[in-house]
């Protein structure tokens, strides 16, 4: 009896420990968690389990987690060696600045542009060279009630200080709001808006609305509601030369550099000239870095396009930078994405479609050549950094500091993709997350349903990859 007693209590003990073992294994939350309607894609492989997988051959909008194939395909095609070259040339009486694209080009970089070309005057015109990209600057797809703000800049050659000039709005005592734009931003900013309580808001229906016009002409509208502070404002540039013209007629005055023609734009630029001076970006996985942590949808739109014309020889653009990352990626990775939709690589597009499946494979192959590809160190790290730093389901234990992924967000859309790292801080368990249609109506917890879902998500996940 006292046998038969040893033998249950340790039979007991083995089943306590198999199941607590396998609630450990790596498992999806429950979709109830979700409000009715959200769609969702889910893929997660840790060490000690079988791939598990849901609705992962659906095409879903991938938001910013499509930087990570614009990212990998920069790294293969281009090189880490690679660096954005703007060049100060000259052919007789003219001189021609010629751009390349380069996402983090400053007005700083093109002064010293100037000071190193040791020009005193300009006996002839200044050419602004915007040769190297061609075909729409605005992505199909891209909503057209976002394009006056930065995250949504045009993707042009000309790019100076990220296309994106400063504002703001200042609400007055009579209900007027007065507009203020710095001396050295070479933009028109007007305003008709009132400045209305919150109440009067909310029973009018009125918000702060923008209107553009291509000569980089920005007027607000609607309602704002009075505050103490004046309200700080981005916008995207609408015309790339008119902006990048003004910004160098301030820069030849401040240097007493006298133009004795004028400031034209050429899309074909000038052959035989003479380099004056040039200036190199940092190298590529700086860029990558900035892209990645930050989601900078300007560095990842202008690569995408410099992929095409360093992939076709030609001119780059929205079309063949897309077709060429699918290209490279297929060829060099295995990653096949003839069934997925590409019109821009930020993820800004919503006609952009991708599958948990394919983000998979990208992942799969980003962990298998990291030591070579060193990949994995340029994405967010949960509560430490970039746009993970401050994700609800992110910032604090026991999920800050272990996961290193690729976050994606569009209306209605909350994406992730990356790794988890194990005791040892290496990325170990793989997972996607694809979440699109989310519509949550009143909720009655202080936590919103998608924080919940990811919550429930990683810890599991964390515990299944630190499992002994």
């Amino acid at each position: 009896m006292r046998l038969l007693t040893v033998f249950i209590i340790f039979f007991s003990s083995l089943i306590s420990v198999t199941v607590q073992a396998a609630l450990e294994k790596p498992h999806f939350p429950s979709s109830d968690i979700l409000p009715a309607g959200t769609r969702v894609g889910l893929m997660a492989k840790s060490p000690s389990s079988t791939l598990l997988y849901q609705n992962n051959d659906q095409l879903f909008p991938p938001a910013s987690t499509l930087k990570l194939f614009t990212a990998l395909a920069a790294k293969i095609e281009l090189g880490d060696d690679y660096r954005y070259i703007t060049t100060l040339e000259q052919k007789g009486q003219d001189i021609m600045l010629r751009f390349s694209g380069d996402p983090s080009l400053t007005s700083t970089d093109i002064a010293q542009l100037l000071k190193n070309a040791k020009i005193s005057q300009i006996k002839g015109n200044l050419i602004i060279d915007n040769s190297a990209y061609t075909g729409y600057e605005k992505g199909v797809g891209w909503p057209w009630d976002i394009l006056g703000v930065c995250y949504s800049t045009p993707s042009s050659a000309i790019t100076i200080d990220g296309n994106c000039v400063m504002g703001s709005i200042y609400t007055n005592a009579d209900g007027s709001t007065r507009a203020f734009v710095p001396d050295f931003q070479p933009i028109d900013l007007t305003t008709s808006a009132v400045s209305v309580s919150r109440k009067q808001q909310k029973e009018q229906y009125c918000d702060l609305e923008l209107s553009t016009s291509p000569s980089n002409q920005y007027h607000l509208s609607g309602c704002l509601v009075k505050r103490e502070q004046p309200l700080p404002l981005n916008f995207a540039v609408q015309n790339a030369f008119l902006y990048a013209s003004s910004k160098l007629e301030h820069l030849l005055k401040d240097q007493n550099i006298r133009l004795a023609g004028t400031i034209k734009l050429s899309q074909n630029g000038l052959t035989n000239t003479k380099v004056l001076a040039k200036h190199q970006s940092e190298p590529l996985p700086v860029l990558l870095d900035h892209m990645l942590k930050d989601s900078d949808n300007s560095y990842a739109n202008n690569l995408t396009k410099t992929i095409g014309a360093h992939y076709f020889k030609q001119a780059g653009s929205f079309a063949n930078g897309t077709q060429a990352i699918k290209a490279i990626l297929k060829k060099n990775a295995k990653v096949d994405l003839s069934n997925a939709i590409l019109e821009d690589g930020s993820g800004l597009s919503r006609n952009n479609r991708v599958s948990p499946n394919q983000i998979y494979d990208l992942l799969k192959f980003i962990k298998a050549n990291d030591h070579k590809l060193d990949f994995i160190r340029l994405m967010p790290t949960s509560g430490i950094d970039g746009t993970l730093e401050y994700r609800s389901s992110m910032r604090k234990p026991p999920v800050q500091g272990q996961i290193v992924a690729k976050s994606g967000s569009l209306f209605a859309t909350h994406n992730m993709a990356g790794f988890v790292l194990n005791e040892k801080g290496v990325p170990t368990t793989m997972f996607v997350q694809l979440v699109t249609d989310y519509f949550p109506g009143k909720n009655t917890s202080n936590i919103p349903p998608i924080t919940q879902f990811e919550q429930a998500f990683y810890q599991n996940l964390i515990k299944a990859t630190v499992e002994k």
